[in-house]
């Protein structure tokens, strides 16, 4: 049973977004840290099936697999699509240049979640969202904090109209880099890939 929160005693608000109703597979495309340390046990937390991975290096995804059950694992882009299920969701965890390629090897009419950020210029965007448009893709970009749980009831707050009608906002983001990690973004752009999704939420 959903799990409700009360509101001063005038309303209730679910603390989570609903779960599919129809489930599907998902291929991850790309084996790297962003997948092992959010994806694989995102998805593995909320019972979803990952049928395979795809890494270039073969051994990286077999050992994500080994790690966490998965039952596939593939060296290209072009093998999961052909042993691909009937309907399947592609989740491209890349680096942004790579996108265009990954993309254009995937079917027509496929359903695809790309990692952020949508490139790394307006340019690349629009080239992004042609392709996608060309290709019937439905796809989205991986804008996951609009769905963690405190937005979630913040939005129902708001439609609710429990916190009246909304003028203006200040969000504040209070996060911990540590050292190491920080010395791993080195330009502006890195930083501006994670930047935007927090202000993007609502």
């Amino acid at each position: 049973m959903e799990n409700l929160i009360d509101i001063n005693g005038q309303a209730q608000v679910k603390l989570r977004t609903p779960a599919p109703k129809k489930p599907v597979p998902i291929i991850i495309i790309g084996a790297g840290g962003i997948v092992r340390d959010a994806h694989l046990p995102a998805y593995t937390s909320a019972g979803l099936e990952v049928f395979g991975i795809v890494n270039r290096t073969r051994s990286k995804a077999a050992a994500l697999a080994k790690q966490f059950s998965v039952p596939h694992v593939f060296d290209s882009v072009e093998a999961a699509v052909k042993a691909a299920p009937k309907e399947v969701v592609y989740d491209i965890a890349l680096m942004p240049d790579q996108y265009l390629a990954t993309l254009q090897a995937l079917p027509d009419g496929a359903t695809v979640l790309i990692q952020k950020p949508m490139g790394e210029s307006l340019d690349e965007a629009a080239a992004l969202l042609q392709l996608c448009q060309q290709k019937k893709l439905t796809a989205a970009i991986n804008c996951q904090l609009r769905y963690a749980p405190f937005v979630h009831v913040a939005r129902q707050m708001i439609d609710q109209r429990l916190l009246g009608e909304i003028y203006d906002m200040e969000v504040r983001l209070t996060t911990y880099t540590p050292g190491k990690f920080s010395r791993m973004l080195p330009s502006t752009n890195d930083w501006k890939s994670s930047i935007i999704p927090f202000i993007i939420w609502i």
